[in-house]
């Protein structure tokens, strides 16, 4: 596009302006055609979306009913829930007297499962010593010394990782071989499975497992 050029009558400008034809002549020589330009549309930039990163994911097999292994698993296990991970933790063989209610001493159905849990005592705060046990003397040591290092118990980290989300699932065969009901085991369990089901849990993308 170019500046319009409006026709004009000589005599006219001459006569009013005092202007020379040839003068004004020149002047419109002079003029320069400039583009106009035309103003493009702003274009708004689209909003990218955030991908989420995918879920990261801890299953613990607890196999053990002794303090300095139950203990492990549970610290393992409130730190990664606490560090964002979906924490699960598998409960079987004798890693699942352990969360037995305290107040159950004798459990089982006949006098074999019963004679086990008399031996083996169930309950968090009931725990022995894999090494230098002493008729409880070591369990006691060991008390003394957390309390003195600030280092929580196994009841109290029990709890920080139930109300943090982790999933604790008892053994379905353990229960049934040793004679366990849902009504014997502590409150917020999850469902009891099998090793195919924590199988399935273990090799799901962004897993990682620990057996203690």
């Amino acid at each position: 596009m170019t500046t319009p050029v409006i026709e004009r009558d000589e005599e006219m400008i001459e006569r009013e302006f005092g202007i020379d034809a040839d003068l004004l002549g020149f002047l419109e020589s002079a003029v320069i055609e400039a583009p106009v330009e035309e103003t493009m549309p702003t274009t708004v930039p689209l909003a990218e979306t955030p991908v989420e990163a995918p879920t990261k994911r801890l299953v613990i097999i607890n196999w053990s009913g002794e303090l300095d292994k139950v203990w492990p698993t549970l610290i393992m296990s409130s730190a990664a829930a606490a560090s964002g991970y979906k924490t699960s933790v598998f409960l079987t063989f004798w890693g699942l007297l352990p969360f037995v209610k305290d107040q159950r001493r004798i459990v089982g159905e006949n006098w074999m499962q019963k004679m086990l849990s008399f031996m083996q005592r169930p309950g968090i705060n009931h725990l022995k010593l894999s090494k230098m046990n002493f008729l409880g003397m070591g369990p006691w040591m060991i008390g003394k010394l957390s309390n003195q290092y600030n280092v929580a118990r196994p009841a109290e980290l029990l709890e920080a990782a139930q109300a943090m989300g982790v999933e604790f699932i008892p053994c379905q065969m353990t229960m049934e071989m040793f004679g366990l009901k849902r009504e014997d085991m502590i409150d917020g369990l999850g469902e009891p499975a099998g090793a195919a089901a924590v199988l399935e849990l273990m090799t799901e993308p962004n897993t990682g497992s620990l057996f203690i």
